[in-house]
């Protein structure tokens, strides 16, 4: 027999509780996601993997927002996040902080997913990584996957070409956070 557990059972910080964390080596960039829920999950997953911080870069909208809120459910409220017009201006900017940056796209020698979750690739401590997802229809754009030191795809065996950006960022922020 299983019961669900009550929110006030889970243990979860407070937001101020939540922003006083140490946090997951992973800043989350958002190049031009146009949908304002998926914005909302990404402030969502972000907040439940601990991600340092988002940035929201060229026609991403920011908070307050309704529609981000909606999905967000308060996590924009927990955590950190800037925006930038351009997604090469804060790649830059974050390559020049010291960061990895690391395109989730399929790509030209892009890196399995499957490295990672077989223990075979591993984020290195003490450094700091950039993670880019991308336009609901375009990706990436190319001049952002140029200034990345590496990309990773997600196998796929299906008849689409992608996956829905806010699925893409739970999976590759449950694999790429430290335990």
């Amino acid at each position: 027999m299983f019961r669900k557990l009550l929110n006030s059972e889970l243990g979860r910080p407070a937001v101020e509780e939540y922003r006083a964390l140490a946090k997951s080596p992973v800043t989350v960039i958002l190049d031009n996601v146009r949908s304002r829920h998926n914005i909302g999950s990404a402030f969502r997953t972000s907040d439940a993997f601990r991600a340092e911080r988002i940035v929201l870069c060229g026609i991403s909208s920011t908070p307050p927002s309704p529609e981000i809120h909606k999905s967000a459910l308060g996590a924009e409220f927990s955590v950190d996040w800037c925006y930038r017009e351009s997604t090469v201006e804060a790649v830059r900017e974050l390559k020049e902080a010291g960061c990895t940056v690391i395109g989730v796209e399929q790509t030209e020698n892009s890196i399995s997913t499957d490295r990672f979750l077989n223990g075979e690739l591993s984020l290195e401590k003490d450094k700091k990584y950039a993670v880019i997802f991308g336009n609901e229809v375009h990706g990436i754009s190319q001049e952002a996957v140029d200034l990345c030191d590496y990309t990773l795809e997600i196998p796929q065996w299906g008849t689409k070409h992608s996956l829905n950006v806010s699925v893409a960022i739970g999976i590759v922020l449950y694999i790429l956070t430290p335990r």
